[in-house]
């Protein structure tokens, strides 16, 4: 793809959404609809992006100023008039061109790389990414004649009742000759139904005049189109799905897939366990052999090292742990650092906020600190150091190397000297 344009059609209203931000910005696992289409591309091949842009361009814009150049349809008069006018934008010696659609995130970096590769292989004027499905409904069909061929795509407002019975669907993905294109992009109709012109029409329109149209098909999922909420909960479900058959495939023991939610960055060693109702979130790391859950949360910026524990009501957040470390109950670590051998007993707090600021909590090797221990950051507790149930260590105040400190706020037990 690297010698290809990709250009993405993301400029409509997202009525259905009942949104007042463009759809391509809506969340799709730690990203948007649009940015998990960008990475799918990227990962392609694709050097070279043009969006086309309408409802609330400049915020579109703004998200994704330095990776693709931007086209505004000026009215938003269909697919077709916003491919013409994304025409302008692609470079001359450009042969090829693939457009796909900013609303269809679930099409993988393989499915457009074997898309492209069977255009360039079949030397077609075009070529559609279709699927078959035993639930057409609302997707335009391909029309195909007795010998197969391709000869149109009828949408469903304007299909007859046989058409309707059609189950191969256009998935709205097409690699084109640029020339053929041009030269033909003009001859679209207005839809008198819609008021739109439709790019589906193009298809017809190369039949007609003789060029070579080929289908190359994908998984029907890969068609889920993000039109209304429920779309977009069936898009967050199938990457969440995706991401678990990932993991579990390199190793990963997932005791329950339909409770368990791990963004699609995350990186897991081999037999770690991650148990029912556990949520992992972005840039979170973790080693092998470590039990994750039930019920536990993993913020961003989050690693554990081999053979940790966390357990039930835990939560961590900007918080480095050490290896076979326990953090088994009702727990929240932010912006700490826990070395390797600690014990965190149940209830243990880490006060990182103070209202302006975050600080840091240190707890090094071999620790041991009690039920219901609030730390009151910055501060730091020793290697080997014992904090006793209940007891507050207030900020700055150190706990050294070895010593156990006890109540509120928490002094030494005994006299680190003897």
């Amino acid at each position: 793809m690297e010698n290809m344009t990709v250009v993405i059609l993301a400029a409509g209203l997202g009525t259905r959404m009942k949104t007042d931000i463009p759809k391509a910005l809506h969340p799709l696992s730690s990203g948007t609809i649009m940015g998990k289409i960008v990475s799918n591309l990227k990962n392609a091949g694709a050097t070279d992006m043009v969006a086309v842009v309408g409802y609330k361009a400049d915020q579109v814009e703004e998200r994704f100023k330095g990776e693709m150049r931007f086209v505004r349809q000026k009215e938003l008069l269909g697919s077709g008039d916003a491919l013409a006018a994304a025409l302008k934008s692609v470079p001359e010696d450009r042969g090829d061109v693939l457009v796909t659609c900013g609303d269809t995130p679930l099409i993988t970096d393989t499915t457009y790389k074997f898309l492209v590769k069977s255009h360039l292989g079949e030397e077609a004027s075009c070529t559609l990414l279709t699927c078959r499905t035993s639930d057409p409904y609302s997707y335009g069909r391909i029309v195909r004649d007795d010998s197969g061929k391709v000869l149109k795509i009828v949408e469903e407002k304007d299909a007859s009742e046989d058409e309707k019975k059609i189950t191969e669907i256009n998935v709205g993905t097409y690699c084109f000759r640029v020339s053929d294109l041009k030269e033909y992009i003009r001859g679209i109709e207005m839809n008198q139904k819609k008021k739109e012109f439709y790019l589906t029409d193009i298809v017809d329109i190369l039949t007609k005049n003789g060029k070579r149209i080929v289908t190359h098909s994908c998984d029907p999922e890969e068609a889920i189109g993000v039109n209304s909420r429920k779309d977009l909960a069936e898009a967050n479900k199938a990457v969440n799905r995706r991401t678990l058959e990932k993991l579990m495939d390199s190793g990963v023991t997932i005791m329950d897939p339909e409770t368990t939610y791990i963004d699609d960055s995350v990186a897991i060693g081999k037999d770690t366990v991650i148990f029912p109702c556990t949520v992992i979130e972005n840039d979170v790391v973790i080693a092998g052999r470590c039990k994750i859950g039930p019920f536990a949360r993993l913020r961003p910026g989050t690693k554990l090292s081999e053979g940790v524990e966390v357990g039930n009501y835990a939560e961590l957040c900007r918080t480095e742990v050490g290896k076979n470390t326990k953090i088994k109950h009702q727990s929240y670590l932010g912006d700490t650092v826990v070395g390797s051998g600690v014990n965190i007993g149940a209830g243990v707090i880490t006060a990182n906020y103070d209202g302006k600021n975050k600080h840091r909590t240190v707890i090094e090797d071999a620790a041991f600190i009690g039920v219901g221990v609030m730390l009151v950051a910055p501060v730091k507790i020793g290697k080997g150091a014992v904090v006793g149930a209940g007891s507050v260590v207030t900020k700055n105040k150190d706990v050294p190397p070895g010593v156990t400190v006890i109540g509120i706020p928490a002094r030494p037990l005994v006299s680190s000297k003897k």
